[in-house]
């Protein structure tokens, strides 16, 4: 089996060559070259025919982001963002995602080089995921809302996890509902201090509420809650109400916030009242739970390949038999509005 070809963008040269120890100690990759800037990226990528990218933001002479969307435009190859902006300035790694960037880490605030190595086994299998990725540069297009639906009832919620690629695929799912949609409970896998920022980002853009979870907020018909980085999500209940518990607790499936543990608490606590998608992402966190969500008598959906950035979390929901239906999508918005909607 051939190795998975790296080619490494970055104008540190501490980082190259940190990136380039990491990676190359892999069997499964090889990097085939390093660049300093987005000019002499380009001339390595007709040289060496790389798989993946790792690609910082702030260089000289092109930017990270500008490179990514003329690199997308005309040579669509997988992109690992890698940059310390992504934390300092959240809106530059979702411009990045929204480019068609698959996936980022972020470069270590304080020690780069012991900092680095820490997250090698983040970094390596992200890279992994990202080659195996279909990446497709983003259109302009908006995306089109559900007409309200005079939903009445207050007990119906709707839970959702993704992983990888899992940005846009919420953002297009919370975007195409409408105001009066039932209360919507997340997990993305993402670190803390994004997810504040990417609720805040979805609520900007769509017709119901969005924002990051915190313990005890009550699940309302036309409102959003994101779990936060490095908090456990669960759904509980006060009296009638549905609420939000958000919990520390060990990493499940090696996340927190891990998908499972959403769905574990959707099939204990409301059973046929909840509905269930899983979309795209590496691994098979929520798996398990959306299987336990369907047992206990809610409806689920997995997003189909032919959508999904990476095929791994739906997959392995399908093969184990925790998807009820399975969708593009585009079309698992108004299916989970239908399977909300029946008795």
């Amino acid at each position: 089996m051939s190795k998975t070809k790296v080619l490494i963008v970055d104008d540190s040269a501490l980082m190259r060559q940190l990136l380039t120890d990491l990676l190359s100690a892999d069997a499964d990759l090889e990097v085939v070259g390093t660049a300093p800037n987005p000019y002499v990226a380009w001339d390595k990528i007709q040289q060496t025919h790389p798989d993946v990218l790792t690609l910082d933001v702030e260089m000289p002479r092109m930017d990270g982001l500008t490179f990514l969307e003329k690199l997308l435009a005309h040579r669509p190859l997988p992109v690992v963002m890698v940059s310390s902006l992504t934390e300092q300035n959240s809106e530059t790694t979702f411009r990045a995602l929204e480019l068609g960037a698959v996936d980022f880490v972020t470069k270590p605030k304080l020690d780069l080089i012991s900092g680095t190595m820490a997250q090698a086994s983040e970094i390596i299998a992200k890279v992994k995921a990202a080659a195996r990725a279909r990446p497709k540069p983003r259109t302009a297009s908006s995306r089109p809302r559900i007409a309200s639906w005079g939903f009445s009832t207050t007990h119906k919620v709707i839970a959702i996890g993704a992983s990888t690629g899992g940005c846009e695929a919420i953002a297009s799912v919370l975007g195409a509902l409408p105001a009066d949609s039932p209360g919507v409970v997340a997990v993305i896998h993402m670190p803390e201090g994004f997810t504040k920022s990417f609720a805040a980002r979805l609520d900007k853009n769509c017709a119901i509420r969005v924002t990051e979870a915190k313990d005890h907020d009550r699940v309302l018909p036309g409102h959003a809650l994101i779990a936060p980085g490095n908090f456990h999500l669960r759904v509980g209940r006060s009296g009638a109400t549905v609420v939000a518990r958000v919990q520390n607790g060990p990493p499940v499936n090696r996340h927190r916030p891990s998908v499972d543990v959403l769905f574990d608490s959707c099939a204990q606590q409301l059973g046929a009242n909840a509905v269930g998608a899983i979309l795209t992402g590496m691994g098979d966190d929520g798996a398990n739970g959306l299987l336990a969500m369907r047992r206990a008598g809610a409806r689920t959906i997995a997003q189909d390949e032919s959508t999904c950035v990476v095929f791994g979390m739906p997959k392995e929901a399908i093969a184990r038999g925790a998807a009820e239906q399975v969708l593009p999508l585009e079309r698992i918005p108004q299916a989970l509005l239908q399977l909300a909607a029946a008795k």
